[in-house]
């Protein structure tokens, strides 16, 4: 019967690997990153720099340059068979990593089977693997190299040669050599390091200009990556961004909460270590780097999968219920499926920062993700008083949140659209055209329409003579936006932008001598609504 269960549950990762595989093919923009990767490593091998490319998207290459060397060889097929290949490479890596896990989520040696299969079907279906397989992303064999190396699979001799390999092709696994100083790991922290030189090195041996331009200039340009504030980038740095902190502030803030998630994550990690749990220590450090790096976009995040399903492995209803909870935000986006029942903003800022808080409170608790308590005790406490436990926490902290009064920097889904946009029907969609436009020529300060999508509400409009400044309020609290009104057509001006939601949106007219004149919500927004084509 357990072998008839362990066919079936492989059955279904097999499923659903080809259902995800096919939906990612069918995509116009399928393994965008992989492009990158491709077309980037096509021009250096033309002659020209690897650094100055940019994608059809605007996307660059932002690896160190033994990333390029490493990467090389892809292009020696077309990218349609390239393709194919790097999504079931991905898919063997899941199945891989699960096997890796498999053993710390179960002392039953007849179970870990069945537990594996289970393991790798939960990482296939959670969000940063279906990011990994959606982008062509690196970043599934990263976490595997650190972990088989973290937690000491591989030789003896060859401990910390796999960190200093993923550290050359990406930088964050770097956390792992000081958690091998930290545990008394000494030669595979030196090896880890001289290989990561030696891998660097040779990188500047064959592209010494691409060396120069990444060491002296890229590997600063965070900027290059992406928009560091998009809810995409679950770090500490990123849900800073998204509070509003201040600019001159933000650096010192980030990096004293980084020292002190790090030190608590490796503190913890040791004693694992030390109680002969290396796959527990390993995710610990894991989930560190995410929470850590300046940059961390979904599909870094396997990391806090495996701690959740680690908790969820855990004897204790504490445990259980925190890695339940962190799963089911590393499966669904929470900001997204709970902004209907999300009505004060810091509620929906937690739904939407669920990641990178789980991740942080796991680091700084001491947990790791582990699946264990630091000890057992002969008296252990009802269920039910640890389930009261979880139900008053989970109370308390939503409604820390909701008292909140989030800055309007909160939002990062805001985007004001510039003159160059106008022509686009998708961010301008009131009127286009000088001759629709000039219809709305009315009395009213401000004309406009809303267009509702899955993750964003797009607003935009015209505006009468007297209005000589629009600003717009995310949230309550907080710097306002300034939309720019836009000399599109002759006797009109326009504007358009687009922000998370509405529900504690406010639009503000303004005279030239600085006294409002129109004020808008969301209710005002659906009444005065033109269009939603």
């Amino acid at each position: 019967m357990r072998d008839r269960r362990v066919a079936l549950m492989w059955a279904a990762f097999v499923v659903v690997a080809l259902v995800s595989c096919v939906l990612v093919l069918r995509r116009p923009d399928r393994l965008s990153d992989l492009h990158i990767y491709y077309g980037a490593l096509s021009d250096l091998h033309s002659g020209r720099p690897l650094y100055e490319y940019a994608a059809g998207n605007g996307g660059p290459f932002t690896y160190p340059p033994f990333a390029a060397l490493v990467l090389g060889p892809i292009t020696v097929v077309s990218e349609g068979v390239l393709q194919g290949i790097w999504l079931v490479a991905t898919c063997a890596a899941v199945v891989a990593i699960a096997g890796a896990v498999g053993v710390a989520l179960t002392t039953r040696q007849s179970r870990r089977p069945l537990v594996v299969a289970v393991a790798a079907t939960v990482l296939m279906l959670s969000a940063p693997v279906q990011s990994n397989l959606r982008f062509g992303q690196v970043s599934i064999f990263i976490v595997l190299m650190a972990l088989l190396d973290g937690m000491g699979a591989v030789p003896p001799r060859l401990r910390g040669v796999l960190v200093g390999v993923a550290a050359a092709i990406k930088l964050t696994p770097l956390l792992f050599v000081v958690y091998f100083l930290a545990t008394g790991r000494y030669r595979d922290a030196g090896r880890a390091v001289a290989t990561f030189v030696a891998c660097a090195g040779l990188a500047a041996i064959v592209l010494p200009g691409e060396s120069w331009t990444y060491w002296s200039e890229a590997v600063r340009q965070t900027s290059r990556i992406g928009n560091l504030a998009s809810l995409g980038n679950q770090s500490v740095h990123g849900m800073l961004l998204r509070v509003g902190v201040d600019e001159s502030a933000l650096p010192l803030l980030w990096a004293g909460l980084v020292a002190l998630i790090c030190a608590a994550a490796l503190l913890r990690a040791r004693h694992l270590a030390s109680g002969g749990r290396p796959r527990h220590a390993a995710v610990l450090v894991g989930c560190a780097t995410v929470a850590a790096s300046p940059v961390s976009w979904t599909h870094h995040q396997v990391w806090p999968v495996l701690a959740a399903m680690l908790l969820i492995g855990a004897s204790g209803v504490t445990q259980r219920a925190a890695g339940a909870a962190l799963l089911a935000a590393m499966i669904v986006s929470l900001g997204a499926v709970l902004s209907p029942v999300s009505m004060r903003p810091g509620v929906q800022f937690l739904f939407e920062n669920a990641r990178a808080v789980g991740v942080c409170l796991l680091c700084l608790a001491g947990f790791g993700g582990v699946a264990v308590a630091a000890a057992r005790t002969n008296r252990r406490p009802a269920a039910g008083r640890g389930w009261l436990r979880v139900g008053v926490t989970a109370t308390v902290a939503v409604a820390f949140f909701a008292v909140q009064p989030l800055p309007a920097g909160a939002d990062p889904t805001f985007k004001a659209y510039a003159l160059d946009d106008v022509a686009n029907p998708r961010y301008f969609f009131v009127c286009r055209g000088p001759v629709e436009c000039a219809a709305y020529g009315t009395d009213a300060p401000v004309t406009f329409g809303t267009r509702a999508e899955k993750t964003k509400v797009r607003v935009n409009g015209v505006v009468s003579p007297q209005v000589a400044r629009l600003e717009y309020f995310s949230a309550p609290g907080g710097a306002p936006r300034v939309i720019p009104l836009l000399d599109a057509y002759p006797g009109t001006r326009t504007f358009s932008f687009r922000s998370a939601n509405m529900a504690q949106g406010r639009l503000l007219a303004y005279t030239a001598d600085g006294q409002p004149i129109a004020s808008y919500d969301e209710e005002l927004a659906a009444a005065l609504r033109t269009t939603t084509r």
